[in-house]
């Protein structure tokens, strides 16, 4: 086997952490001494041992001149856990190989740099693209301080996600809705808004067997969500945030007395600040969110430029109808030229349907690097660096 084959061997072990480790990466570490195998591990739940020290506790041998391959830089800080780069010195580890560079600033080269100045030869770059793919969520969080968004809808060839009638079950068959359900373990919160609680009283939960539930965010901004919705009576069990522009406490109580956390927010266009919302649910560690609104807050968020990618389910059926829903209302664009782009567009089939995945290009635009140079360095993101 070469490098790349036991970084491959590393990313899926990352991919078991998926939906346990927020808002901390996945990371998968390998140990090769003379072409075998002898220790491998990957991070399993936030707080939890690191996939540098989880691997070498697995040695079936001393990693003495051993090899570490690891998807991630390798830390160098305190926080949950003491440094991986204390433990690989410790190990006797002569040479590790890593896939992709850590943005946090508390990281961010010097751990790669730490390792070379104490004479550990340092391979990067192995399988890089994947490697940094795979936590495309910290990624963006550890960057910017907010949730990465990603909006999900399901609709048919003529772009419809529901009939004049309304009805929208089932637009998609059953393992495109199986996969929706892997999307819920892999954000830690998921957003609709106050229309779609209305019209079909979601649970909003994750139904794969040991899966976590995401945080369930409702955008209500004149705090109408009914007491008696599932969402609502389910609250004791899972976390679940209103956001509103509504301050009397009167109309909170009921609400709080529920288990719900409700976020008072300033009002924008008649609708809660989404720029603000996220501000908070990233104070909050809410590091990524799959937005599974109706169609005029799938634009409010657009529009607002919080979304960062589209998950669209594509049902080879043709609905039809002038009055039958598209996933995305509000104005629109007067112009083609003006639209939303998407690009590297990931199309995979299930079963009949396809999911198409495309990140939105024309936000990166619309924010200053300015802006961005400052959110790297807030106050926000250090916290979560301290404390990864």
């Amino acid at each position: 086997m070469d490098d790349c084959s036991y970084m491959k061997l590393a990313l899926s072990l990352a991919e078991k952490g998926l939906g346990h480790t927020s808002p901390n990466p996945m990371v998968g570490a390998v140990i090769v001494k003379d072409g075998r195998i002898i220790g491998q591990g990957y991070h399993k739940c936030y707080g939890g041992p690191h996939a540098e020290r989880e691997a070498l506790s697995s040695c079936t041998e001393p990693p003495k001149g051993a090899a570490m391959y690891v998807t991630l830089e390798p830390c160098c800080h305190h926080g949950k856990q003491p440094p991986c780069t204390d433990a690989i010195l410790e190990s006797g580890i002569s040479r590790v190989v890593v896939g992709s560079g850590d943005p946090n600033p508390l990281v961010a080269g010097k751990g790669i740099a730490l390792l070379r100045r104490r004479g550990i030869a340092v391979t990067e770059h192995i399988l890089e693209k994947e490697c940094a793919a795979l936590n495309q969520i910290f990624f963006h969080y550890i960057r910017t301080g907010k949730p990465y968004v990603a909006m999900k809808y399901a609709m048919t060839m003529d772009g419809k996600i529901a009939a004049y009638t309304g009805a929208s079950k089932w637009i998609t068959g059953e393992e495109a809705r199986s996969h929706v359900q892997t999307q819920r373990l892999k954000y830690r919160g998921i957003m609709v808004g106050l229309g779609t609680v209305l019209a079909d009283d979601p649970l909003l939960t994750c139904r794969i067997e040991g899966g976590i539930n995401p945080i369930r965010i409702v955008c209500d901004t004149r705090l109408r969500t009914p007491l008696t919705s599932q969402i609502a009576k389910t609250a004791p069990q899972v976390p679940t945030i209103l956001a509103t522009c509504c301050a009397d406490p009167q109309k909170q109580a009921p609400y709080q007395a529920q288990g719900i956390t409700v976020l008072t927010l300033p009002e924008k266009e008649g609708r809660v600040d989404l720029q603000a919302l996220m501000a908070k649910l990233g104070e909050m560690k809410i590091d990524g969110i799959l937005l599974e609104g109706g169609a005029q807050l799938n634009w409010a968020a657009l529009e607002s430029g919080i979304v960062r990618k589209v998950l669209a389910y594509l049902s080879p059926k043709i609905l039809g109808g002038n009055k039958a829903k598209s996933p995305v209302g509000g104005m629109g664009v007067p112009l083609p030229g003006q639209a939303y782009g998407l690009t590297d567009s990931k199309i995979t089939r299930l079963g009949e349907d396809f999911l198409i995945e495309s990140e939105v290009s024309q936000n990166i635009c619309r924010e200053s690097m300015v802006c961005q140079n400052i959110c790297q360095e807030s106050e926000v993101c250090q916290n979560v660096y301290r404390n990864s």
